[in-house]
C-alpha cells in the first residue's frame, strides 16, 4: 500500500464532509460509517465501493483497516 493512500476519516476532513453526510451519499447505515471513521469496523468490499465512489475514487485506493488493536484474550473460562 503506498503511503500516499488516505483512510476514509482524511478523505472526509479532505473533502470537508462529515459521518452523516458520509453515510447519506454512500446510502450505508450512519452508525456502521462511524464505526469505519473510528477504524471499529472494516467495511465489506460493497461497502468500500460505495463510500470510495463518494470522493470519485475506487476502493484500492482507499487505506483500510483497523486502528484498534485486535486482543486475544486467552483463559480457562467459567470454572
Amino acid at each position: 500500500m503506498p503511503d500516499s493512500m488516505k483512510n476514509v476519516a482524511q478523505l472526509c476532513l479532505d473533502h470537508g464532509i462529515d459521518g452523516r453526510a458520509l453515510a447519506e451519499r454512500s446510502g450505508l447505515d450512519e452508525q456502521r460509517v462511524l464505526a469505519i471513521l473510528l477504524g471499529r469496523w472494516t467495511p465489506s468490499p460493497e461497502d468500500r465501493d460505495a463510500i470510495a465512489a463518494v470522493f470519485g475514487l475506487t476502493r484500492d485506493q482507499i487505506a483500510w483497516g483497523h486502528k484498534t488493536p485486535i486482543q486475544h484474550i486467552y483463559g480457562q473460562g467459567p470454572g
